[in-house]
């Protein structure tokens, strides 16, 4: 099964349209969205809702998501993914490498796992 993304609140909207804009069939959600996480949503309650749906997180939040990360390993818990935007990333290659990993990853190839973008 491919694997869905949530794009966390910071990173920029244009990027999911453009996923669904190259293939609608893409799941990518962004917190906010009806069928995600409200706006403002914690970091630990974010992590518990990507495990019990099966999407991976993409984020730029390098200041407090590797804490509550390391806290819900710890605890015994599991993510589908995390995947972090190196700064300095253009939209247009965060689109493509998200594209690509869409294209050719399953659900289990970023099972607890996390993944820096561009590669």
């Amino acid at each position: 099964m491919s694997v869905s993304f949530l794009l966390d609140e910071h990173v920029d909207h244009a990027i999911q349209r453009q996923l669904r804009r190259l293939a609608p069939e893409l799941e990518a959600l962004a917190v906010g969205d009806d069928e995600a996480p409200e706006r403002g949503t914690s970091d630990p309650d974010l992590l518990l809702w990507l495990e019990l749906r099966g999407f991976v997180l993409v984020t730029e939040n390098r200041s407090t998501m590797p804490v509550h990360l390391a806290s819900h390993l710890e605890a015994g818990r599991h993510v589908p993914g995390v995947i972090w935007i190196r700064p300095n990333t253009s939209i247009g290659q965060i689109i493509e490498e998200l594209y690509l990993i869409w294209l050719v990853s399953t659900e289990e190839d970023f099972q607890d796992r996390t993944l820096f973008i561009p590669l």
